[in-house]
Parts: C-alpha cells; structure tokens; sequence
C-alpha cells in the first residue's frame, strides 16, 4: 500500500492510500508509526478511502491511536494530493465531521473551507453549562499558570482557548494534558495558548489532544482566531504563527465559515 510523508505547516501526517485496499491498523500499530523511533514519525496517521459524497473520505488518527473526525491541515495535505492526481484546482474531502472543500491557493499551497464554527455549550461539548466565550472554571493553579479564562471553540472537534501575554513564560507539557483531560471536557480537549501580537497577528501553541505538542494545528488555529474575534482581541482575517509556520485564517462575516490557508509539504511517499 502507498503512503505519503507529508507536513502543513510542520503538522506531520503519514498518509495511506487506502482506495483500493483496506487499512487496518490497530493502536499498537499507529503508535509505532507515529513514533519517529520506530517509525515514520506523525502527529497523526491518515487513511484516503473510498467515497460517494467527495473525491475522498480521510479517516484519521491521533499519534496515540484514538480516532477523531477533523484535521484542518491534514486535510490541506490531502487536499493536494487528489488535486495533484486529478489535475485540477479543489478536491471534495468526505470527514466524520462533514464535507471540506479544498482549492488551490498557489505553489504549494491550499485552501480549505472548514464550515461553521460551532459555539454553544454542548456543541464543544462542555460537561455543565458555561459561556463558551469566556470559561467561568479557572485553570489558573495548573503548573502555577495564569491563563485567564478560556475560550471554547469546535472546529470538527472541540478546542478551549487561552490568551496569554508571554507564550515562552508556560510550561505547556505540564499544562496541556491536565487541561486536556479536565472533567468540563467529556470527549477531552486540544488546548491553545494564543499571544496576540496585534489586531491581524497572534503566536499559537497548540497541546492536541492524543497527539501532544505539535508544530501546527490547522483545527487549532481556526478555533484561535474564533475565539479571539468572539472577544475582539483581533480581526475575523488573521494570521497565525505556529512553530512549523504560518496559517492564514478568516472567518467569513457573509457566509460564517471559516477559510484557512497555507503551505503543504511533500517530504516522501513509500510503500508498505
């Protein structure tokens, strides 16, 4: 079976072509993937299957082998290839989320449209009611933190927001899993920590949920620049700096949908 090395803006994914051939990998498997060590090395594992209401459907995996609906930048990756395959400029990608569609948006670099956020209580989920833009529960004693309160965003699968004046000053494999497995969070939670740097820039690190701290978070950074716009610390257009690069996102005031754009890497395909 073919597989695809591929990052979005230092995102990694290893990627199999599974169209023709099922995949079937246990957790023990995508964890040895994931694992530089022991394998290719990945954030998360991907599977382009068979679909009748998209080009593709992308069935994914976190690096410890939980399975989740929605990776903005995977599906970017993806995006690409069905694009490259067909010659054409956008690709329909069939998710447990929904449908996204993806376009061209220069060399080497692709658009997704991925939907309406989604902004009450239950739809994060969140185990008691709060305001999603501005969480009551505090997790300012996590690893001595000041983080303020939280913003809740789900982009396909759930994100809480913080925005902090100093991204060095945290301690976020400390920070990230405790909030991650918080009891607000039934299904867990990915955790950014956002830096504004003015009303059309901000810095993101982002604690995945199942995956750890990763170079980018294409999820993560549409729900950051939601929750930021939610409490008008910046533009509803924005861009967002993550360790592996730069994503430019906009949340559409005409249609509500959130639009992300940036760069996809092929660093080498194989076969197993």
């Amino acid at each position: 079976m073919k597989f695809y090395k591929m990052n979005g803006a230092g995102n990694a994914f290893v990627i199999f072509d599974a169209r023709s051939e099922a995949l079937r990998l246990d957790p023990d498997r995508i964890r040895q993937i994931s694992d530089p060590e022991t394998g290719a090395g990945a954030d998360q594992i991907i599977a382009m299957e068979r679909s009748l209401r998209g080009d593709v459907f992308m069935r994914i995996w976190n690096a410890d082998g939980s399975e989740v609906s929605a990776c903005g930048n995977a599906a970017r990756c993806v995006g690409w290839l069905m694009m490259q395959e067909a010659r054409t400029d956008s690709a329909r990608i069939e998710t447990a989320a929904g449908r996204l569609m993806a376009g061209r948006a220069g060399e080497n670099r692709v658009s997704v449209d991925m939907g309406s956020p989604l902004l009450k209580w239950e739809e994060i989920p969140l185990s008691s009611r709060q305001d999603t833009r501005a969480l009551e529960t505090s997790f300012d004693t996590f690893a001595n933190a000041q983080l303020g309160q939280g913003g809740c965003v789900n982009m396909g699968n759930p994100h809480v927001v913080f925005f902090v004046p100093d991204l060095g000053a945290l301690d976020i494999p400390a920070i990230g899993p405790r909030i991650e497995t918080h009891r607000l969070f039934p299904q867990r939670v990915n955790v950014g920590f956002a830096q504004i740097l003015d009303r059309q820039r901000m810095r993101l690190r982002v604690w995945e949920r199942g995956a750890g701290l990763t170079r980018a978070c294409g999820t993560g950074a549409c729900a950051a620049v939601v929750a930021a716009a939610r409490r008008g610390l910046c533009e509803r257009e924005a861009t967002v700096i993550a360790d592996g690069g730069e994503l430019g996102i906009d949340w559409r005031d005409d249609t509500d949908r959130v639009i992300m754009t940036g760069p996809i890497e092929l660093e080498y395909e194989s076969a197993l």
